[in-house]
């Protein structure tokens, strides 16, 4: 019926976020001193008249060995929970300070995808993405009332908030990417009806039109929707686990493993047998950045 190809992807943590247009060769690799995230996934992938389709997907991430930055770089700063008073007050001041310097957009907070705590001087510093909301940032009296665009437009923000005697200081900076499209939706046959397009790919989910995701991870063309479990909790760092949909079957652990069942051969007088195809090697593992 098909190819089913298993894959085992070793994953480094970059400088760009996932919401990030620019090309992944224009991406530098995080260095171990800023306590980088490593990823490990396992893939099951089918090829069925030449499309391809997830089948399963399997993925964990955790930061590098807090002794080893610590041995590299005795003064460098580790990863801080992501819930931490700190960081949730870092963002906070980060975001007002830059729709407070705006003239477009109000932008809300997406997520917070990396924080440290910097012991000298005192400070905090952290990573979040945004989007922009139908309200302009100069008009904004109460933000829950504002609602993202339909045409997602993301930004990606970078700020540090030092403590001083008698206040703090916040230094931000953010870049905003360029507009998403919409979708084509597919259109209703009737009231209970949802048409299907056939040459779609049945592991990208479609998100339906009344409720469009609060976040998307954009990966070329195809847009998957991020889980709630993506918004600021008790996470060090940006998990993997909670990090991808779409397949038809997402484990954590599972250790599942595919077994071919031959069954008997059976010879007949004048049919010359034809063999079993050769499987080719593994063609073993293919590195794309150095380390």
């Amino acid at each position: 019926m098909g190819e089913v190809f298993e894959l085992e992807i070793d994953t480094l943590e970059t400088t760009c976020h996932v919401l990030d247009p620019t090309p992944l060769a224009n991406c530098s690799v995080r260095q171990l001193v800023e306590h980088a995230v490593e990823g490990d996934c396992d893939f099951r992938v089918l090829k069925q008249d030449g499309q391809f389709s997830v089948l399963f997907a399997k993925c964990d991430s955790s930061p590098d060995s807090a002794e080893d930055v610590r041995r590299l770089c005795p003064g460098c700063p580790l990863l801080a929970p992501l819930n931490d008073t700190k960081v949730v007050h870092a963002v906070d001041v980060a975001l007002t300070a830059f729709n407070a310097q705006s003239n477009g957009s109000y932008f809300r907070l997406l997520e917070v995808s990396r924080a440290q705590l910097v012991p000298l001087p005192p400070s905090t510093y952290v990573e979040f993405a945004v989007a922009a909301t139908d309200c302009a940032a100069k008009d904004v009296t109460d933000p829950a009332k504002c609602n993202l665009l339909a045409e997602k437009q993301y930004g990606f923000c970078k700020a540090t908030l030092t403590e001083k005697i008698g206040g703090e200081d916040v230094a931000v900076t953010c870049t905003v990417f360029q507009t998403q499209p919409l979708l084509p939706q597919p259109q209703p046959e009737g009231p209970d009806v949802v048409a299907v397009d056939p040459g779609a790919d049945p592991a990208v989910p479609v998100p339906s039109q009344p409720d469009l995701p609060v976040a998307s991870l954009v990966v070329g063309p195809m847009v998957v929707t991020v889980p709630k479990a993506l918004l600021p909790g008790h996470r060090t760092h940006y998990d993997l686990r909670h990090a991808f949909t779409g397949a038809a079957s997402v484990e954590s652990a599972s250790g599942e493993a595919v077994h071919v069942e031959k069954g008997p051969t059976v010879v007949q007088p004048g049919i010359a047998v034809v063999p079993d195809p050769v499987l080719r090697p593994c063609p073993g593992r293919i590195r794309y950045f150095k380390v």
